[in-house]
């Protein structure tokens, strides 16, 4: 009796693992067991970055925030600790877009902070 192979099966996993790889350069891209390898690192820098990305915004809004409140006469530190004393919950991702698309509000944020 003939083995049974399930080429049907096996064919569309490496078909599919070819098309994850899809816009690699040269083997990368064409051989099975070098397109594997690169697609497993490939998705463990996206999970990782993922998370890294999280980081980065908040060091962008931080330093936008902070660029726009020295403007103002003052620093990020004392921003943050004035709204938090007031308890207002303005997160930085809304204050870094205050700061860059309306410095009137984000005066008027800052006058508020601080009074």
């Amino acid at each position: 009796m003939p083995r049974s192979q399930n080429k049907v099966a096996s064919h569309r996993r490496r078909k599919r693992i070819l098309s994850q790889a899809k816009g690699y350069w040269g083997a990368r891209s064409k051989v099975l067991t070098v397109a594997k390898h690169h697609i497993d690192k490939g998705l463990q820098h996206a999970y990782r970055d993922r998370k890294t990305k999280k980081r980065t915004f908040r060091q962008l809004w931080i330093v936008r925030i902070n660029a726009a409140a020295r403007l103002n006469g003052t620093t990020y530190s004392r921003i943050i600790s004035g709204l938090n004393k007031k308890e207002v919950g303005i997160n930085r991702k809304i204050l870094a877009d205050l700061a860059v698309s309306n410095a009137a509000a984000f005066a008027e944020v800052v006058k508020f902070a601080l009074s």
